[in-house]
């Protein structure tokens, strides 16, 4: 059902001392930047500002105070509305349903026992081209 954890996302308030700590103290190499994150594509870590965040999985999961989540872990799924339903079906409780983002990239959100978030993910074009090619068959 999940399939390989492809990001580790960690929610920071301060991007530019976070990114000099990973780049400067850790040696991590960027491999991508923007206004809202860093990208460490070697060690799979996404360094992204918490307002960002609050838009992707939502202003009242990250207003928990002190137990609010500060880290993300990606991992892709087949299919993101079949796993949704399937783990739905489990009792798993979702705090982001699936959404299609503007990146190409479906995702949907929840929440382990704990409060750490969760999120499944699959390329919209990877699973476009998968019912077409079915389709055909």
């Amino acid at each position: 059902m999940i399939g390989r954890i492809h990001a580790t996302v960690l929610f920071v308030g301060d991007l530019t001392a976070c990114a000099a700590f990973y780049c400067d103290t850790l040696g991590f190499e960027v491999k991508h930047t923007d206004d809202d994150s860093v990208w460490f594509g070697d060690q799979q870590i996404l360094l992204l500002r918490r307002s960002a965040a609050a838009d992707l999985v939502g202003e009242d999961t990250l207003s928990r105070g002190e137990g609010a989540p500060r880290v993300l872990i990606c991992a892709e799924v087949e299919d993101v509305d079949a796993t949704h339903a399937a783990l739905e079906a489990k009792g798993v409780g979702f705090v982001q349903p699936p959404t299609s983002r503007p990146w190409g990239v479906r995702t949907a959100h929840f929440a382990d026992p704990e409060g750490n978030l969760w999120e499944i993910a699959h390329e919209i074009a990877a699973v476009a081209e998968r019912q077409g090619a079915a389709a055909k068959a």
